[in-house]
């Protein structure tokens, strides 16, 4: 673990550097597109560790209710994952005029889809800024605050740890630079 902070209300914001398939949490948070065609990046690393499965469920899901919006993250079973679930958040492309509210509707949708799956635990790799294209440096402190806005909405929330799993070394660098900012994180 690199850094944490616990809010008021008890829950647990971790940063830390790895890998996301290895997470033993009740949700991981995939990185996806509207259609859920796992093929790159954290989805297709997804897939790949755990199995068939959470695509041709990802399919199911797409064809009983369409396309994945930002604000409404679809959901499946883990496969061959540590974790119970996953959580498919459509993130935003870096060159979207309107990226920043799109990135925080992911946040906070994926946030939402955890507490009515009834999850204490919860992690998020940095969405839209592998394949997407959203810069890094951007995207951490709409992230941060984004969670930090859905735990003041919801202090009876389920969810007690959140983790920010980042895999490469120059996007953990954006998030701390991000964690040191003096209004995030209630600093």
């Amino acid at each position: 673990m690199v850094k944490s902070h616990t809010f008021s209300g008890g829950q647990t914001l971790q940063l830390v550097q790895g890998d996301i398939t290895d997470e033993s949490v009740d949700a991981i948070v995939n990185a996806a597109n509207a259609h859920l065609a796992h093929g790159a990046g954290v989805a297709g690393a997804i897939v790949h560790k755990g199995g068939r499965q959470i695509q041709e469920e990802s399919l199911q899901w797409v064809e009983q209710h369409g396309p994945v919006s930002h604000a409404e993250p679809a959901y499946t079973h883990a496969g061959n994952l540590p974790c119970r679930y996953v959580i498919h958040a459509v993130g935003p492309h870096g060159s979207e005029a309107d990226k920043t509210p799109k990135l925080s509707a992911a946040v906070r949708g994926s946030l939402k889809r955890a507490e009515e799956l009834g999850l204490a635990s919860i992690a998020f790799p940095a969405i839209s800024t592998g394949i997407f294209g959203f810069p890094a440096t951007l995207a951490a402190p709409v992230m941060f605050l984004s969670i930090e806005d859905y735990l003041l909405h919801h202090p009876q929330t389920n969810i007690k740890l959140i983790r920010l799993v980042l895999f490469d070394p120059e996007t953990l660098q954006a998030f701390m630079v991000a964690w040191g900012q003096d209004d995030l994180l209630g600093a």
